[in-house]
């Protein structure tokens, strides 16, 4: 009773976009910036004050999932799955790995007895297990294991959307290839849409089919992977792709870092007009007063920034590459098939 409200915070402020069908959506930004509550709100683990989640059900018709109680959500949860960030805390201890994956399918009512122990052997395998794991429990499996089980705990209800919530920034580099490979085959396989949140650019470029650069609840950039890696509109995102670490030893001493001055804003205080004018080195008066609007400036490609057309931004290969690197990267870059609306 002596408790009062003296503010909001707005974890994710009138974020908007769509994930097409059979395509791998990135949502990326610094930490606290509302990827993982963007995410968790789109599985309705999180239940959002305001707006609306359009998903587009089997039937063809759409359905706003943030307004479901949970009885009416319960089919769309067999569709809508998600992976988490780390692999040593979201699979119960006390649990052998049989109950863990079957789990879903056990409380569904898809599967019992031996039916239920053979879809999990089938699953461990399709991600790379044996089947003799499917009765040890989690403390036994290394930390690349443990995500693989989360993934194929994910896929035992075949959804169509899966959101995967840092799912390789806890494992090891050489993990982490394996895993993102895992994921390309399996959405190729059965062709799954994926929201993959991330800060690690690189890993970012390899896997996705368009990127969201998201800043204090916001998304300041929406484009395809190619377009946003190459010519970025905001500057923000062009200090991200500074960021990414050069593995070419070309380039680790090339191209000039950018540095941004100042903190991250106060998601419960933010600044007036544009929340990034504080760190902006292009700011001018008009971002410290009037909010920008999301803009489609190229095909395809969003930006909220007042002067995105004037400014001419860097790259990621405009950072210090040379002609030879780019040639070489070009052929290295995996092709990616553009899915359908």
């Amino acid at each position: 009773m002596f408790r009062r409200t003296v503010g909001f915070v707005k974890a994710v402020n009138d974020v908007s976009f769509s994930i097409r069908l059979g395509e791998t959506l990135s949502l990326v930004g610094e930490s606290g910036c509302g990827k993982t509550t963007t995410g968790r709100c789109i599985a309705r683990v999180y239940n959002p004050s305001s707006g609306s989640i359009h998903y587009q059900a089997d039937e063809g018709e759409s359905v706003d999932l943030a307004q479901l109680d949970s009885r009416e959500l319960r089919p769309y949860r067999r569709q809508i799955r998600m992976i988490f960030q780390d692999p040593f805390s979201s699979l119960n201890p006390r649990l052998p790995i049989l109950q863990i994956v079957g789990e879903s399918l056990k409380a569904n009512r898809i599967a019992r007895g031996s039916e239920l122990e053979d879809r999990v052997a089938a699953l461990l395998k399709r991600v790379g297990l044996r089947h003799e794991y499917i009765r040890r429990y989690p403390h036994a499996f290394s930390g690349g294991e443990r995500q693989r089980i989360g993934i194929a705990r994910a896929l035992a209800l075949n959804p169509k959307l899966i959101v995967a919530d840092e799912a390789v920034s806890a494992l090891d580099v050489s993990v982490q290839a394996q895993i993102l490979n895992l994921m390309q085959d399996l959405q190729e396989e059965f062709n799954l849409t994926y929201l993959f949140i991330a800060h690690d650019l690189s890993v970012v470029e390899h896997i996705s089919h368009r990127v969201a650069v998201m800043y204090v609840g916001k998304i300041v950039e929406l484009a395809s992977t190619d377009a946003l890696f190459r010519s970025p509109l905001h500057p923000y995102t062009e200090a991200l792709l500074s960021a990414v670490p050069k593995p070419d030893p070309r380039l680790r001493n090339s191209g000039v870092r950018i540095r941004l001055e100042g903190e991250v804003a106060d998601p419960s205080n933010p600044p007036s007009g544009c929340y990034f004018h504080p760190r902006c080195p292009y700011a001018q008066d008009r971002c410290r007063h009037e909010e920008p609007a999301a803009r489609q400036i190229r095909h395809d490609h969003w930006v909220a920034c007042h002067f995105a057309e004037e400014l001419e931004l860097r790259g990621f290969e405009a950072i210090g590459s040379t002609p030879d690197v780019r040639q070489a990267r070009a052929r290295a870059q995996p092709s990616r098939k553009v899915p359908k609306t």
